[in-house]
């Protein structure tokens, strides 16, 4: 399998299963419809598992442009894969939200709550303020992004082969699942902790594309897009400062 493909199917599998559970929860008649945050944030941790195990052995397991950019700016990852990487996220992102719709498809037609519907696709803010949002996902993501680098084996340093596949799928599924799982329970109910612009924004293409009534909330996207992306900037010349 290549990078390509595995960062692709990888990230569908974390958006179907990720934005499964929201849709499990949320909408109308469901069997865990109103089964809580609990739920959905240990199954969003699982979808990570499951992500992370496939793409891992091919493309390292970024899943998530915040990462790639983020291990790119500390000299992990080479810049030149980096369009390939986000390109392959994107697409995964939109085909596992169009999977969630697919096989919710029922369930969005008899549920009439369009801001319940939405999040099935994308996160929101529990209080709307540009300037807390925008801080919630930035000190969410570099949570993550630090983390991660500190998960990476030791031995590989800022100067090694920036093509080296450190990252989310070097270390093993399992201590990232437990990761998003804390940002999710500690730091997520600002924002929904979007943490990754593939897991927003490539859904919310998909809202608005799929016949599912409502606003794609298109005013508040670029937030759970720049603000992952300076967290995980934040924590690389953090990383390199003190290492």
């Amino acid at each position: 399998m290549t990078p390509f493909t595995a960062e692709l199917i990888g990230t569908m599998l974390l958006i179907l299963l990720g934005n499964g559970v929201v849709a499990n929860v949320v909408l109308k008649d469901t069997k865990g419809n109103n089964s809580g945050w609990i739920v959905i944030t240990t199954a969003w941790a699982l979808a990570v598992f499951v992500g992370v195990t496939v793409a891992g052995p091919a493309s390292g397991a970024h899943l998530n442009p915040a990462v790639t950019i983020g291990l790119a700016a500390a000299g992990k990852f080479s810049w030149d894969l980096v369009p390939t990487y986000i390109a392959a996220q994107m697409l995964g992102g939109m085909l596992g939200a169009f999977l969630v719709w697919l096989f919710n498809k029922d369930h969005f037609a008899i549920t009439e709550d369009e801001g319940a519907k939405l999040a099935c696709f994308s996160t929101g803010p529990a209080i709307r303020n540009t300037f807390s949002n925008l801080i919630s996902e930035i000190i969410g993501t570099f949570v993550l992004v630090f983390v991660i680098f500190h998960f990476s084996d030791p031995s590989i340093s800022l100067n090694a082969d920036p093509t080296a596949k450190v990252g989310l799928g070097s270390v093993g599924a399992l201590p990232v699942t437990l990761l998003v799982w804390a940002i999710g329970l500690s730091l997520g109910g600002t924002t929904g902790y979007a943490i990754n612009p593939a897991r927003d924004l490539a859904p919310r293409i998909m809202h608005a594309i799929l016949p599912v009534k409502g606003s794609s909330g298109w005013g508040y996207a670029w937030i759970p897009v720049a603000g992952p992306i300076l967290g995980a900037v934040i924590a690389a010349v953090l990383f390199g400062i003190i290492h």
